[in-house]
């Protein structure tokens, strides 16, 4: 297509939302699955609290036992379970990127989904298209499970803001080897990124850089 030609108009549609409420449906499941676990944990706690009270009044009121030359050797106590922790720690992560949040309505209807940050213009979306931002660096999620490649993610972006690269290629694969064929680490993906303030859009790659399988991201500068 020459360049004074305009692109030709096509009604309004909206390509991939199938896909979208697939992996809705699974983050629904992911959900429900840690919030079980939640209360899981909090169902243990309390039940060793009152099977402590019980003990306690059950034995009644205690005194020492007078010392008769005897040794006594320390009781070794078994590490703690650090269940708190660990929930803390995840509800850190899952706030920073949350597999619940609707990326819909933020991305483009058109056949590759793409996104871009309120105040960028159209220009840098047709950019990245044409591949006038060579990709510096990139990080290969393929094949990791949903919450290793998330922080993956976060890593990468976070080192590359930090050493100020400009553009990279995120691979999430087209999800052929997944058991329902379906690209659910595709949509995943998608929406952490669209919650990272450093990300201020991203297109589907060309084919010769991962086609369906790949992200063109292009990060914010880090401020001066």
């Amino acid at each position: 297509m020459s360049h004074g030609a305009k692109p030709t108009s096509k009604p309004p549609h909206r390509m991939g939302l199938h896909d979208l409420a697939t992996v809705r449906d699974g983050l629904k499941a992911d959900a429900e699955r840690r919030e079980a676990e939640r209360q899981a944990a909090e169902a243990a706690a309390r039940r060793a609290e009152e099977e402590a009270n019980v003990f306690r009044t059950s034995i009644g009121q205690v005194s020492n036992l007078r010392d008769r030359n005897r040794v006594e050797h320390p009781v070794k106590k078994p590490n703690p379970e650090p269940v708190q922790t660990r929930l803390n720690d995840k509800a850190v992560l899952e706030a920073s990127l949350s597999d619940e949040f609707d990326v819909e309505n933020l991305l483009d209807v058109d056949e590759t989904m793409s996104f871009r940050r309120p105040g960028i213009g159209e220009d840098v979306i047709k950019k990245l298209r044409r591949g006038e931002w060579v990709p510096q660096d990139k990080v290969d999620l393929h094949g990791l499970r949903s919450d290793e490649a998330r922080e993956a993610l976060a890593n990468f972006l976070r080192r590359s803001v930090r050493n100020g690269v400009r553009c990279v290629r995120v691979i999430h694969g087209k999800g052929i080897g997944s058991p329902d064929k379906l690209p659910v680490l595709k949509g995943k993906v998608r929406s952490w990124l669209v919650q990272k303030e450093e990300v201020i859009a991203f297109v589907q790659a060309r084919e010769s850089q991962g086609g369906a399988g790949a992200l063109m991201v292009l990060l914010r500068q880090p401020k001066t």
